[in-house]
C-alpha cells in the first residue's frame, strides 16, 4: 500500500473508531485488476444515526488531517450503507443485515484484507 493509500485508510479508520464503529476491514485492492480504487475500508454501525455519525466524523477526520474532501458521498438519505468515495479509497459503512446481504469483502476475497481490532 503506498504512503498517501495508508494515510487515507488510516485516517477513515481513526473516524471511524471515533463514532464506535465496528469490524473495520481494510481491503487492499492495489494489485487486483480491474478495480476502480486501491482500497476499501469497511465497517458497520448499529443504527441509521450511528451510521451517518461515523460518515460525519471520517469526512471531518478526513478534511482537518488530510485537506481531503470526498468526490461523492451516496446513501445518506437512508443509512442502511453509505459509501465515501476518496478516489484511491471508498469507505463503506454498514448495517450489519445490509453488509451481511451485499458482503462486499467476498466479493474481493482475493485481495490481503486487514481487520482492525474494535476499541471496546
Amino acid at each position: 500500500m503506498t504512503e498517501n493509500v495508508k494515510k487515507l485508510v488510516d485516517t477513515a479508520v481513526k473516524g471511524i473508531q471515533e463514532k464506535k464503529g465496528r469490524s473495520i476491514n481494510i481491503i487492499d485492492m492495489e494489485g487486483m485488476e480491474g478495480v476502480i480504487c486501491k482500497a476499501f475500508v469497511v465497517c458497520e454501525g448499529t443504527s441509521p444515526s450511528q451510521i451517518s455519525a461515523i460518515a460525519d466524523s471520517v469526512e471531518e477526520f478526513m478534511r482537518k488531517e488530510l485537506k481531503e474532501k470526498p468526490v461523492r458521498i451516496a446513501g445518506m438519505e437512508n443509512c442502511i450503507w453509505v459509501a465515501m468515495d476518496y478516489v484511491d479509497v471508498m469507505v463503506h459503512i454498514f448495517l450489519p443485515d445490509a453488509r451481511d446481504f451485499y458482503s462486499l469483502e467476498s466479493l474481493w476475497e482475493d485481495a490481503p484484507t486487514t481487520e482492525i481490532p474494535d476499541l471496546d
